[in-house]
């Protein structure tokens, strides 16, 4: 079973930036997609970016409400996924996840712990 750990979550103003780690405790080399989720107090889980294939080009996929402002990156030598939040506005406050996906949205792996991304002037 692999593990994943979440980091880089924390408080920042409104047009704020921060960038997400997600380290697994085994090989993502194999794995075609990568993705990160996010869940608000009260809302289910969603998906917010995906990331495909394990070699350059990748193909990714967005959220429509973060298009243009998050990027999601894999680096599969250090077994890595980065999500970077620009211009970040309220409602993308929530707790923030990575994980393996199967088919388009479906997690493969036991959840991590998660990131806190609050977004608040």
């Amino acid at each position: 079973q692999v593990h994943l750990v979440e980091s880089g979550g924390g408080l920042v103003q409104p047009g704020g930036s921060l960038r997400l780690s997600c380290a697994a405790s085994g090989s993502i080399s194999s794995i075609n997609t990568m993705g990160w989720y996010r869940q608000a107090p009260g809302k289910k889980r969603e998906l917010v970016a995906r990331i495909s294939s394990v070699v350059s080009p990748y193909y990714t996929y967005y959220l429509d409400s973060v298009k243009g402002r998050f990027t999601i990156s894999r680096d599969n030598a250090e077994n890595t996924v980065d999500l970077q939040l620009n211009n970040l506005k309220p409602e993308d406050t929530a707790v923030y996840y990575c994980n393996a996906i199967r088919g388009l949205t479906t997690a493969l792996w036991q959840w991590g712990q998660g990131t806190q991304v609050t977004v608040s002037s």
